[in-house]
């Protein structure tokens, strides 16, 4: 079998299709991988054939175009046709004389969801946070004035759809392309019980859990309780980490702190906090006692995989989805207050109340116990074999 796959150049995206990836070359299917340089060497590693997409100017680099994209649709379109009509000419090339039977793109690369369109190929969308539909998208409510600057912007996304359909992609509405329905064959890599609204979802969702690496290196735990803090490296913090580190000041615990890019005086480190750019965050998950987290998908699914309760701190609309149905499941506690006192106190609650613990270890077994890579390599080769187009 010969399957297109297409991601975002992300972290966050990336990295958790990897292990299904590595699945189906390991079962001899053929994986054309179309991303970005800087994952070149994950890609490849996990047996697929690396398509660059570098040379093609997929946005227009506007400082804030991170924060613009989900809050302004025509602004969102305009990006998703820019992206798409760019990458056309590849597209068109690669996909009309390889003719893969199957395309895989991450709920957020639109261009591999519309290629599937435009060439007739049967289509799997990959969604590495929740899957979101009327019932569940609750968890990230849109603003009554982003509703109302929605509805104005709709002649702009008119215009921007025009210029899709002109090269030749079928597309009547910008929900056609954003949107999944319960006919959308997707892969989500959580387990149902922590889905939201898990029921409200057909069969053509499978929740395989996520793909977690194992620890590479070995960290000791060197006091009776261990805090773990680390805030991401795609919304930089640094008011934030600085006050989490003045919360545990004094404590006995043993904290450490991935600090990404933010950078810290030593001076404003107590002695029993050490920093570092980047850990092995399993190994750290393996002997820690709470975390404190952005929220990232990926770092709460890794934390509840192994069994740890969470303080969590959402820094974007995505990560609060993920915090607060971490809330919900009893496995975490939300920041409301950001100073160290507030800290503090919420990782004193988590740490000292075993109902947190208890709720990350029954989200642990339910992750455990999904059906993994090989649910997710036996769902796409059934979704190829069928021919279903419903993209």
């Amino acid at each position: 079998m010969k399957i297109a796959w297409f991601c975002i150049p992300a972290h966050g995206h990336t990295n958790p299709t990897l292990g299904l990836v590595e699945e189906m070359t390991r079962a001899g299917h053929e994986v054309r991988y179309f991303s970005f340089a800087m994952f070149r060497e994950k890609i490849e590693k996990a047996g697929a054939t690396f398509v660059p997409c570098d040379d093609y100017d997929l946005g227009d680099g506007e400082r804030d175009a991170g924060d613009r994209v989900g809050k302004d649709i025509a602004y969102s379109t305009e990006l998703i046709v820019r992206a798409t009509l760019a990458l056309d000419p590849l597209l068109t090339r690669e996909l009309g004389a390889w003719r893969p039977d199957l395309i895989v793109s991450d709920s957020v690369a639109f261009w591999g969801k519309l290629a599937a369109l435009k060439f007739g190929i049967p289509y799997v969308c990959s969604t590495t946070t929740f899957a979101f539909n009327r019932y569940s998208s609750k968890y990230m409510p849109q603003s009554a004035g982003s509703m109302i600057k929605m509805l104005f912007a709709m002649p702009r996304v008119s215009r921007a759809l025009g210029r899709l359909r002109a090269a030749g992609y079928p597309v009547k509405s910008v929900f056609d392309i954003i949107a999944n329905d319960n006919d959308t064959n997707t892969v989500v890599y959580t387990s149902k019980a922590f889905q939201p609204c898990a029921k409200t979802f057909s069969e053509r969702y499978r929740f395989i859990g996520p793909s977690v690496r194992p620890a590479m290196e070995k960290t000791e735990k060197t006091a009776g309780k261990t805090v773990y803090i680390s805030l991401g490296t795609v919304v930089s913090n640094e008011r934030l980490l600085k006050n989490a580190i003045e919360a545990v000041r004094g404590t006995d615990w043993q904290v450490l702190v991935s600090t990404g890019e933010t950078e810290v005086a030593p001076a404003d480190v107590p002695e029993n906090v050490r920093l570092y750019r980047s850990v092995d965050q399993m190994s750290v998950l393996g002997i820690a006692d709470v975390f404190l987290t952005h929220c990232g998908m990926n770092s709460v699914s890794e934390a509840l995989w192994s069994g740890v309760p969470l303080v969590l701190a959402p820094q974007t609309p995505e990560q609060g989805a993920v915090a607060r149905r971490t809330a919900e499941v009893g496995a975490g506690q939300l920041l409301r207050n950001t100073d160290p006192e507030a800290i503090r106190c919420a990782l004193e609650t988590v740490l000292g109340q075993t109902s947190y613990k208890n709720a990350a270890k029954a989200m642990a077994r339910s992750l455990h116990a999904c059906g993994g890579v090989r649910e997710g390599r036996e769902f796409l080769e059934k979704c190829a074999a069928a021919g279903y187009n419903k993209a």
